[in-house]
Order: structure tokens, then C-alpha cells, then sequence
């Protein structure tokens, strides 16, 4: 399957909807992990005022604070992580409703100028 043409790397895509029960509960785990991290001296102290006051004010800003994706490939063999990125933000969400159906297959631009080229 290795030819010249195929490359090595693999973009993964992944969603994630979670239903926050308890927001003091992740606001506090995201405000432990900050005051672990500022034992760092690398941590400046203005970015861990930062972080502390967009966790306590936005779950999903300590939601993403506590999600790292590192984590969710670091023991998978054969693969190095070479960038991230991800982002959250509160949503409205119907499970019933037919525009959160899952097994839908996400189509962006460039797979569509592929499947017409």
C-alpha cells in the first residue's frame, strides 16, 4: 500500500458531543490542572490568570482545557503526533432531531471537487 504518491501522514477528524452534568466539577479539574502547570517555571503567570478566569467563566473552555489529544494517540503504536487543534463550544442538542444524525458521512469542499475531478 506504500507507493511514492500516498503520504505518510493521516488527518483524523473527531466530534465529540458531551452532556456536561456537573460544571463545577469540570471547572474544578480544569482549575486543579492549571495550578499544577503553574509549579512550571516555563508558565508565564499571565497565562495562568488567563486560563483560570476562560475556565471558571465557559465549561467548554474547560472542557478543552482538560481534553488533550495527545492523549488520545500517545499509546497507539507506530504514530507520532505532529499537530493538533481543537476547539468547544456549547451547543443546542436534540439527539432525536434528524440534522444530528452521526452515521452521516461529513463531505467538505475538497472531497467534493475530488469526487467531480
Amino acid at each position: 500500500m506504500s507507493t511514492p504518491e500516498t503520504s505518510r501522514f493521516v488527518r483524523l477528524r473527531v466530534e465529540l458531543i458531551l452532556e456536561v452534568g456537573d460544571e463545577q466539577a469540570v471547572t474544578g479539574a480544569a482549575l486543579r490542572r492549571i495550578a499544577d502547570e503553574a509549579a512550571d517555571p516555563r508558565v508565564p503567570a499571565a497565562e495562568r490568570v488567563h486560563a483560570e478566569s476562560a475556565v471558571t467563566e465557559d465549561t467548554a473552555e474547560a472542557l478543552a482545557y482538560l481534553v488533550d489529544p495527545f492523549d488520545l494517540v500517545s499509546g497507539v503504536p507506530g504514530v507520532e503526533l505532529q499537530q493538533a487543534s481543537w476547539s468547544s463550544e456549547q451547543i443546542d442538542y436534540d439527539a432525536d432531531s434528524p440534522d444530528w444524525g452521526l452515521d452521516e458521512d461529513d463531505v467538505d469542499e475538497d472531497d467534493e471537487e475530488e469526487a467531480a475531478g
